[in-house]
């Protein structure tokens, strides 16, 4: 098998699927054989070198998740969306029908905030976007591993299709939504 240089991010979810990829449980001693990683929460990088994978999960909800999907995109050679959230918006998607302004409104300055709360407005914080998008909208997808999260048996099977050369490629017995 050959030796990938992979990195990973989270972009607008809940981290469920970095939680997925950790439930390989003891089989990450045989992967860390063959993968070398780049940026990851795993490593606390920040930055992402040239990689062979890119594996992100999280749609994209403000101004540096695209930017950060965008520099993954350069320096990736494949790419892949992890989970619901990067294929089609997931549950952060479900705000896509209000209007921003209604929500911040909402959140910022209504009777449940603070008293004469202010939206905040503030050059360290990254601009929300209108709606959240999945990431094919925004650049090429090369892979999609579908789930809530992906199963690690689904993330296990992926890695090790591509260690050994092969096209990835999902039966009915690990692609299941229940």
């Amino acid at each position: 098998m050959a030796r990938l240089k992979v990195a990973t991010a989270t972009l607008a979810g809940c981290f469920g699927c970095h939680m997925s990829f950790l439930a390989i449980d003891e089989r990450i001693f045989e992967l860390v054989e063959h993968v070398e990683f780049d940026r990851s929460p795993i490593n606390d990088i920040k930055k992402v070198g040239e990689c062979d994978l890119g594996l992100i999960e999280g749609g994209l909800c403000n101004s540096e998740n695209v930017e950060v999907l965008r520099e993954f995109r350069k320096k990736c050679r494949i790419l892949v969306a992890v989970g619901a959230c990067a294929i089609n918006g997931g549950l952060p998607a479900q705000r896509n029908p209000i209007p921003l302004s209604v929500i911040l409104d909402e959140i910022y300055l209504g009777e449940a905030g603070i008293a004469h709360g202010v939206i905040p407005n503030d050059p360290e914080l990254p601009l929300p976007l209108n709606k959240v998008h999945p990431l094919h909208e925004v650049v090429k997808i090369d892979y999609f591993l579908p789930g809530c999260p992906p199963s690690a048996d689904v993330i296990w099977k992926f890695l090790t299709d591509l260690l050994a050369g092969r096209e990835p490629e999902f039966g009915p017995e690990l692609l299941h939504y229940d």
